[in-house]
């Protein structure tokens, strides 16, 4: 499925069904984002250093070979509320500095029921739209898919 990213960016709404510290902590605990982070590909390594202007790198592969993934950097950390991301796309090579910078903010608040409303906003994707409209297409596409498996990994373990 492919979506044009209007504007360089892509927002998203989910009910995510754990408290706001558990939905925050999915998004820091390597281990924890190996399971839920980039449907339709294995995730093969995580590292975060979490702390603000620390690092957040994924690596991916698909049928045993390496496709790239992301490399970013903690922006602003506020527990149980807020992440923001430096958050750059990168192919198997992770050449030196950023690929197709961006910006990935994730909000959260408290729900009823001690659910989470995780409002997800990524944003300076006109660099990657121009460099790789069919990629970009699909950002949108990958989020809701990301938060579906978050949520559903998350209400197995609740």
């Amino acid at each position: 499925m492919s979506q044009k990213v209007k504007s360089g960016v892509v927002q998203l709404e989910r009910i995510i069904p754990a408290p706001p510290h558990e939905v925050y902590r999915a998004w820091l605990e390597p281990a924890t984002i190996q399971r839920w982070m980039a449907p339709g590909f294995e995730v093969r390594r995580v590292e975060v250093d979490e702390r603000v202007g620390g690092h957040y790198r994924v690596w991916h592969t698909q049928s045993g070979s390496d496709v790239g993934g992301f490399d970013g950097e903690l922006l602003e950390l506020i527990p149980d509320q807020l992440i923001v991301f430096r958050w750059g796309f990168v192919g198997p090579e992770r050449r030196v500095g950023w690929a197709y910078d961006s910006l990935l903010t994730i909000a959260l608040r408290e729900a009823p029921g001690g659910a989470t409303v995780l409002t997800l906003v990524h944003e300076r994707l006109e660099e990657l739209a121009a460099a790789m409209p069919e990629a970009a297409g699909k950002v949108q596409f990958g989020w809701e898919l990301v938060l579906e498996k978050l949520a559903a990994m998350i209400s197995t373990e609740a």
